[in-house]
């Protein structure tokens, strides 16, 4: 059977199709009919597509060379430019807004209403995702002032550092239920002042105060009941002095603490000064130059990790004290190696909350 014959063979049998776009498998068999001698009328009879389609598919073969349909504009978009523009502002001014609040905000500028799922599709096209926030303490511009002033002073630090004894609180519940707070950013924009969710402390649950040095972890007490300045004095003769006592005693020890009230209490002062602990200056509202956070955060995730959950506050603090105990050294070591690393995010933000 010839070349032709079998085409007309192949093809017998295909009815008329109704007017649409053919697949590159429909032109390509057009076409290679075609330069096999077959007929425009038989092509058209036999695939089933008009005269007229088959003669258009053949002839924008001899002109560019192949059976791919050039890409079109496609649909106008809804949202010119400078609409886009426009939303792009109100989101910017409202990170915490939803897209039906966008859609009514932009919709005040529109002769033609536009709806919710255009605003989605034109802030996914900016950029722009409804994203959890970074929950960050707010920094006020005094504060901010002071954060600065810290990071230029110890931006010179380097085995300074090794000499600091880095202490908190912190707290840990049995069930936590803080919920995800979301607001429009983009990727880039995780850690910008206007994308933050501020966030407060509150002595619910239990706190644990701890403190450790590049070598070693030191206690790690159970806070019951109020925190005030009596019970946190306390906590430094209790543990503090006892563990600045077993360390090398050929170095000089700084220790450090926040300016959380209760550490800044005139018998808490006096405290340190009759016991000449040496202190670190510490700006306010700066947790992340703090590595106790990280470190807080890692005996976290060792206490998720294991096979059984505490059901009270007494197993609670048991499971995190054995955890507290196997951290590694070399864990300690890389946290206080980031201080500097902390210190240049913290000037380069301008003394504004940092990715830490």
């Amino acid at each position: 059977m010839c070349v032709k014959n079998f085409f007309l063979f192949f093809f017998v049998g295909k009815k008329m199709t109704k007017n649409r776009e053919l697949s590159i498998v429909e032109r390509a068999e057009i076409v290679g009919a075609w330069k096999c001698g077959v007929k425009v009328k038989d092509i058209s009879n036999k695939l089933g597509f008009r005269e007229k389609t088959v003669r258009n598919i053949i002839t924008k073969y001899k002109i560019n060379g192949d059976v791919v349909n050039k890409p079109r504009s496609g649909r106008p978009k809804v949202l010119s430019e400078r609409d886009v523009r426009t939303l792009n502002r109100v989101v910017r001014g409202k990170r915490q807004g939803t897209a039906v609040e966008f859609q009514a905000e932009l919709n005040k500028s529109l002769s033609k209403p536009v709806c919710v799922n255009t605003i989605r599709t034109a802030l996914h096209e900016s950029g722009y995702y409804a994203r959890s926030g970074k929950r960050k303490p707010l920094v006020s511009e005094q504060n901010r002032k002071r954060r600065l002033w810290f990071a230029k002073f110890s931006k010179s630090f380097t085995s300074e550092w090794n000499n600091i004894i880095f202490s908190d609180e912190s707290r840990y519940v049995l069930f936590d239920n803080d919920s995800h707070k979301w607001v429009w950013r983009k990727p880039s924009e995780k850690y910008q002042v206007d994308c933050l969710i501020p966030t407060v402390k509150h002595s619910s649950g239990i706190m644990v105060w701890g403190c450790f040095t590049r070598e070693k972890v030191g206690p790690l007490v159970m806070l019951e009941g109020r925190v005030t300045g009596r019970v946190y004095q306390q906590t430094l003769q209790d543990y503090l002095l006892p563990f600045i006592a077993s360390l090398d005693s050929s170095q000089i020890w700084i220790f450090q603490d926040d300016n959380a009230t209760v550490h800044r209490t005139a018998a808490v002062k006096k405290f340190k000064e009759d016991n000449n602990i040496l202190l670190l200056t510490w700006p306010p509202q700066s947790p992340n130059l703090n590595p106790i956070e990280h470190l807080w955060d890692e005996l976290e995730r060792r206490l998720r990790k294991r096979q059984s959950m505490p059901k009270t506050k007494q197993e609670l603090f048991s499971a995190l004290k054995e955890e507290w105990f196997k951290i590694e050294p070399d864990v300690l070591a890389k946290l206080v190696d980031s201080m500097p690393r902390r210190v240049q995010a913290v000037l380069k933000s301008r003394g504004m909350p940092t990715r830490y």
